[in-house]
């Protein structure tokens, strides 16, 4: 097993940016709620380790990662209690910025098995912004992976090229997750200036039909695999998630397709930040995209074992173990996108 190889100045392997909100995960069979004051029961209500960018520092430290995360929270409850369980776990918080007048943000999680309904105020995250992301930290870390861009691409957006940039240019490797759009816009400057600093971009399945363009995702029957090819040609290397299915990669003009061993469900919340976390580890190991990729999906699977976001993330070994057990084979690549499909 390779180690982290860190440099002398390479002091931190991996730099999160993005949100750190509790999820209030409600858990049954039927989580759907029943208006005009009618009280329904379900299984169990937690709170936990919420926000992409916190569940997939945590993934990451659990993996054996040196993790910081730069993120913005209150001074509140809510804040007190992600700082305390990010920092039990091993995740650096001095990066995170407590603001005294704005409240934590939160996700209300409803989760029935494989399929979920998230409900969610951005609070203090939407004033994070690249000022509050220590420059020294860039040099600092190997790689940096931006999450949830859509909640914070109005304040965040305008300074995230240069961020990457430098990060860049000061060696590391860089990764982008937008996560959902709940604005439906999917596309901006901002977004494609970013992009052009960004060495690896992990939708799921949804974002990149939407991320590769409303019309390439209609019109003419187009498949998944022209929404890759669409996405690929942007640039960066490209991983799609998949679900349960596993996760497509598209490595230069070659394509891969993971598929994971089927696990028993208990909740999916989370699973593809695990899924981040598990390829980004497995990258600066010194794997290549497929096989880090096969991490990625074992780390993600194993996520969805236990309720919220952190509690089914593996160790290493267990990591390790379960991707040997995902097939990975290359497919043949799809046509090239239709003349102006659109693009991020």
């Amino acid at each position: 097993m390779r180690g982290s190889r860190l440099s002398p100045r390479k002091s931190l392997d991996l730099l999160v940016i993005g949100d750190c909100n509790p999820d209030v995960m409600v858990v049954g069979g039927d989580v759907t709620p029943a208006f005009a004051q009618q009280e329904k029961l379900v299984d169990g209500i937690s709170l936990e380790i919420g926000g992409s960018a916190s569940i997939t520092a945590v993934a990451a430290a659990r993996l054996g990662l040196r993790v910081a995360l730069a993120a913005a929270v209150g001074e509140d409850p809510a804040g007190r209690f992600m700082l305390g369980q990010l920092a039990a776990e091993g995740v650096d918080t001095a990066p995170v910025a407590v603001r005294p007048a704005a409240p934590t943000g939160m996700t209300v999680a409803l989760s029935a098995g494989g399929d979920r309904a998230i409900l969610t105020a951005t609070g203090a995250l939407s004033t994070l912004t690249a000022r509050d992301v220590p420059p020294e930290l860039l040099g600092h870390a190997r790689h940096v992976h931006v999450s949830s861009y859509f909640l914070v691409a109005d304040s965040l957006g305008p300074g995230l090229a240069e961020l990457l940039g430098t990060a860049r240019a000061g060696g590391a490797s860089t990764s982008l997750d937008t996560n959902w759009d709940p604005a439906q816009r999917w596309r901006d400057e901002r977004l494609a200036a970013a992009l052009a600093h960004v060495s690896l971009l992990l939708p799921n399945e949804a974002e990149a039909l939407h991320l590769a363009g409303g019309a390439l995702g209609r019109a003419g029957g187009a498949t998944l695999e022209q929404a890759v090819s669409a996405l690929a040609a942007a640039g960066p290397r490209l991983v799609v998630k998949l679900g349960a299915r596993g996760a497509l990669c598209a490595d230069g003009a070659r394509y891969y397709l993971a598929e994971p061993p089927p696990v028993t469900v208990t909740d999916t919340t989370g699973a593809g930040d695990c899924f981040n976390a598990g390829v980004i580890a497995g990258l600066l190991s010194g794997e290549d995209l497929p096989s880090a990729v096969a991490l990625g999906c074992a780390v993600g699977a194993a996520s969805t074992c236990a309720p919220g976001g952190t509690a089914g993330a593996p160790d290493l070994a267990t990591a390790r173990d379960l991707a040997r057990r995902v097939a990975v084979r290359e497919v043949i690549p799809a046509p090239p996108a239709p003349p102006g499909a659109a693009r991020p």
